[in-house]
This record gives C-alpha cells, structure tokens and sequence, in this order.
C-alpha cells in the first residue's frame, strides 16, 4: 500500500523542527479544563489518539489518570517512551484499527489530529473505533479547528525560520481539503512535504457521528471551553457519548 502524507511527514525530524514552538502551557491549560469539566476519577483509563510525541498524554499522566497514548508515527512514539512507567503506555497504532474494547472512561483526540484520511469511510471507521474504545457510559472528545475561520483567515504564503531553516510555507484550499505545501533547503538538499486536512465542519460532523453511533453532548469553541461561533471562534471541540 502506498504511504500516505503523514506517514512521511509526521515520522520526519523536520516536523517537529517546524512545529517545535507549539505551546505547551496551552496544551495543559486545555487538559486542566477537560478533565475539570468531564471530572473523571482518579486513575480514570484515558486514550489518547494520534498522541504525538506525548504532551497530552504525560500531563494527564501528572495528573493521575491511566493512560495510553497512540499513534502512526514509529519516530514519535519512539521519543514518547521515555516517558513510560506503570501508568502510562505508548504504542504504534492506526486509529481506524480496533484496540481495547469498551475499556476507556475517555478517548481524546487533540490538537486537530483527525480528518487526514482521503475518504469519509476512513474516517468513520476511526469514529467507530473510538467509540468501541470506550465504556458504556465514556466519553469521546474531539478537538478539531474551527474550519470556517481557518479559511476565512488563511495566510497563503509565509515564511518561518526556526534552527537556521527556512520554512516556504504555502496554505490553500482544494478537493475539500485545507492544504500546506512545505518547502525547505537544508544541507544544500532540497526537502518537499504537504499536509492535506479534510475541512470538515460542525454538520460533517454531526452525519459522520450518525454513522459510528456517536452523539454529541457539548460543543466548546476554545480552551476556555467557551460556547462555539462558527465565525469567530478558534477551535471546534466536542464531546460525544455512546448511541
């Protein structure tokens, strides 16, 4: 089978050399409010989807839940097990795959690491997996970008240099997708990556959860949890329960 964008990508040193930059704080700043809205118990089993290299996951692990992060990338998996110990596992793992069974008290998918696949099928078949995941009475939380402001205010070109790199970024919209073009020089060789995510919207939502047997129970716009805008707010998270 070919591989796929993010099979190259998220396994480059490169991308985290880009994304090294990302805020921390905001990522535990959005965890604090989770889990003091969800009020899980201590050692609450947590599932981290597409985890990365850990951040959520090792803060929620801080924070004494059970957890195991997954995700499709060898190299960031890899860098995450470091961070192993009895109450925290990371694993190479596709989401659209069947893990645990109605184990979890919550799946979360965090920081919009969903809707890379090419097809809604793909996609649901990752909604149904998340939703087996879980007990009868868990919760899946979904945080996804707002896509109508991502478009409303796409940067088409842009340049970022970080570790002496610079990054020629060009962003556009195409086949329903939200796509970056990644362009790079380093030790004179000449690198090219994208990123294609599909620009779903609160309502492709709403029909692919129909279809996996999820429904939703909260819609948040922010980390602050704050009521969704399709307009002005900055993110599209949703809590979503068993049908």
């Amino acid at each position: 089978m070919q591989r796929k964008w993010f099979q190259y990508w998220f396994n480059s040193p490169y991308y985290h050399i880009l994304y090294s930059q990302r805020n921390d704080a905001e990522a535990e700043f959005l965890i604090d409010n989770l889990t003091a809205f969800l009020k899980p118990a201590l050692h609450s089993r947590i599932l981290d989807i597409a985890c990365g290299r850990g951040r959520h996951a090792v803060y929620l692990n801080k924070k004494g839940f059970d957890v195991t992060g997954i995700d499709l990338s060898e190299q960031s998996i890899k860098y995450a097990k470091q961070f192993e110990q009895k109450y925290l596992h990371f694993f190479v793992h596709d989401m659209r795959k069947l893990g645990y069974i109605n184990y979890y008290d919550i799946a979360m998918n965090l920081f919009t690491s969903f809707g890379y696949f090419d097809t809604e099928k793909d996609h649901v078949n990752a909604l149904k997996s998340f939703r087996k995941s879980i007990k009868e009475d868990g919760k899946v939380v979904i945080d996804y970008f707002n896509t109508q402001k991502i478009i409303n205010n796409l940067t088409h070109r842009e340049t970022k240099t970080v570790e002496g790199i610079d990054f020629e970024l060009r962003k556009f919209v195409a086949e329903g997708k939200i796509i970056k073009h990644i362009n790079f020089e380093h030790k004179s060789k000449a690198y090219a990556f994208e990123e294609r995510v599909q620009a779903f919207t609160l309502q492709d939502f709403e029909r692919m959860f129909e279809k996996s047997g999820l429904a939703i129970v909260n819609i948040f716009g922010s980390y602050n949890l704050e009521p969704f805008d399709v307009t002005h707010s900055d993110r599209l998270i949703l809590v979503c329960k068993k049908v």
